[in-house]
């Protein structure tokens, strides 16, 4: 068990150090790779053999969920008919750790022959992939962690690594907001966390909403029947000037009825605009110790109300 361990530790430590060394190593190259794939009207196609082909998929998927549309194309599929797939708007990311995968062959001269972008991802320069490359990003050639140089490990980390850092920078440099990454990720959990305000909330006749000169007999009506266990105070000018909690109720149960809402409510309540994520308001709800929020639009004017027990169901915790 330890020797496994000692294993285990080995090979992590072996790839942490790689990816130090592909940090260190980056260049121009990158800022031109990144660039060429910013500069394209069609899409991002990605490719390899075997290992790299896994990694090529994931990357493909990284680029397309951050804006960037990108496909996978399988190099012996391309050779049957996929290479149809590919247009001269697009731009092409091979990847191969030798730089000598037979399979990629015809993509490559597809590519020339189109004047079609070729970005390498490969830790030799001197290769057939390396040399008909437009755009040459080089990983450090360190072996395999497996000892023997022949299980992909170290060498498919790092082009990983480069693919990720590929998407990340081509994102960022296009301002992608989480607003645009939900998007493309409506479901599960991350597709909960950035549900926003607007597709929560509860709106018209729902809304528990009363003026301040309205009796609290009036108010605790209001209170009972629309079930929140709050009800908002709007003035004259119809914008929220407060609200009525549970604890407003206990502060002034002695003389309650005699008072009207205005006296009771606590002001200046804290709110949330339609367009804000779901997560951000589970964390102010957490932060005030509160299981309610009011939904403002920028005037002040109330448009809809909001409550914990909503987040939890869409899956936002």
């Amino acid at each position: 068990m330890t020797d496994r361990l000692s294993i285990a530790s080995r090979v992590i430590s072996q790839e942490a150090d790689a990816l130090q060394d592909l940090a260190k190593g980056l260049d121009d190259t990158f800022v031109q790779a990144t660039d060429a794939i910013m500069a394209a009207t069609g899409r991002v196609i990605v490719s390899g053999m075997g290992k790299s082909g896994h990694i090529a998929r994931k990357i493909a998927a990284t680029l397309a969920s951050t804006g960037t549309p990108s496909h996978f194309v399988h190099p012996a599929e391309a050779s049957h008919g996929d290479l149809g797939m590919i247009t001269k708007a697009d731009v092409v990311i091979a990847l191969s750790n030798s730089g000598e995968a037979p399979e990629l062959v015809n993509l490559l001269s597809y590519s020339r022959r189109f004047d079609i972008p070729l970005i390498a991802i490969t830790s030799r320069k001197d290769s057939t992939l390396g040399r008909q490359s437009d755009i040459c990003l080089l990983i450090p050639q360190l072996g395999e962690a497996c000892g023997y140089g022949v299980v992909p490990t170290i060498s498919t980390t790092l082009s990983l690594a480069m693919g990720d850092a590929l998407a990340i920078s081509v994102m960022q440099a296009r301002e992608f907001t989480p607003e645009n990454f939900r998007e493309f990720h409506p479901g599960g959990k991350l597709g909960a966390q950035l549900s926003r305000i607007g597709d929560l909330m509860h709106a018209g006749d729902a809304v528990p909403l009363a003026r301040g000169s309205t009796p609290m007999s009036d108010a605790l009506l209001t209170i009972s029947q629309k079930g929140f266990g709050v009800v908002g105070i709007t003035g004259s000018d119809g914008k929220l000037d407060g609200i009525i909690t549970d604890g407003d109720l206990r502060r002034n149960m002695a003389d309650l009825l005699d008072k009207t809402a205005g006296e009771v409510m606590t002001p200046s309540p804290r709110t949330i605009a339609e367009d804000a994520l779901a997560e951000q308001a589970v964390s102010i709800m957490n932060e005030a110790k509160i299981t309610t929020l009011f939904v403002t639009d920028p005037k002040g004017m109330v448009t809809g109300i909001l409550h914990i027990h909503d987040c939890l169901r869409a899956g936002v915790v």
